[in-house]
């Protein structure tokens, strides 16, 4: 399992929001590729960075942080946030981004994400982001009536090379994963499932490990780490044996 430290981005600066609210946003490092840098320091070998202006606007924003998170680090970097074009996904490929998150187009646009993932093999997640078990789009700020599994479902035999599930209500608040949903989603498809929101403790990590039991490939990490609830080199020693403690 791989643990993705995340980056969000709005108005430049390293930022955690609270369910997805805008206006419920803490400023953790207003130097984005210094976070960046000390995240690789730790020894990850990805990160999660999202746009959140950008995921509100349709179109990338905090373009400059996001070149200051690349000119910082070797690993590999997962983008997301506002990104709806093919013009844009090539853009940020262009520039070394690994892999290119689609969220509000895999449910208005499923047809661009087929072609971005044909035009880019094995660089295009979609990210699914779901209160009640039901899609939100445009940064969470619009509901839909579209189920989850539904949407991942449609999604298989595209080339699509992993899904992040979002559940926003744990996003930010602490509350722990929801591993029933992710679990659930994991056996319904067979693209790679990321566990995202939620995450609160090491002891969480082990018994996420302990009960994927193999099916979740990886799981998102914010407010846990700047807060320092999780020790970075910790969690990623314990996932590289397996859960076992050294």
């Amino acid at each position: 399992m791989i643990l993705f430290p995340a980056i969000d981005l709005k108005g430049g600066n390293c930022v955690r929001l609270i369910k997805g609210d805008m206006n419920e946003s803490t400023v953790f490092n207003t130097s984005p590729g210094g976070q960046a840098a000390i995240f690789q320091s730790a020894g990850c070998e990805w990160l999660h960075v999202v746009d959140l202006d950008g995921a509100f606007a349709g179109r990338s924003i905090n373009n400059e942080a996001i070149g200051s998170i690349i000119d910082s680090v070797k690993c590999s970097i997962q983008l997301g946030g506002g990104i709806r074009d093919l013009k844009s996904v090539e853009h940020w490929i262009n520039k070394g981004i690994s892999r290119v998150i689609l969220g509000t187009a895999a449910m208005k646009n499923p047809e661009f994400v087929k072609e971005s993932c044909k035009e880019f093999p094995d660089r295009i997640v979609i990210g699914i982001d779901a209160r009640e078990g039901f899609v939100s789009v445009e940064g969470w700020a619009k509901h839909s009536d579209i189920d989850t599994l539904e949407l991942a479902d449609r999604f298989q035999d595209s080339g699509v090379s992993a899904i992040i599930y979002t559940d926003i209500d744990r996003d930010g608040v602490l509350s722990g994963v929801n591993i029933e949903a992710t679990l659930a989603l994991a056996s319904k498809v067979e693209i790679p499932v990321i566990a995202s929101g939620g995450l609160s403790s090491v002891q969480e990590l082990k018994n996420l490990l302990d009960e994927a039991e193999g099916k979740i490939a990886g799981v998102i990490c914010g407010r846990a780490l700047y807060e320092n609830r999780i020790n970075l080199e910790d969690a990623l020693r314990i996932l590289s044996r397996g859960g076992q403690e050294c």
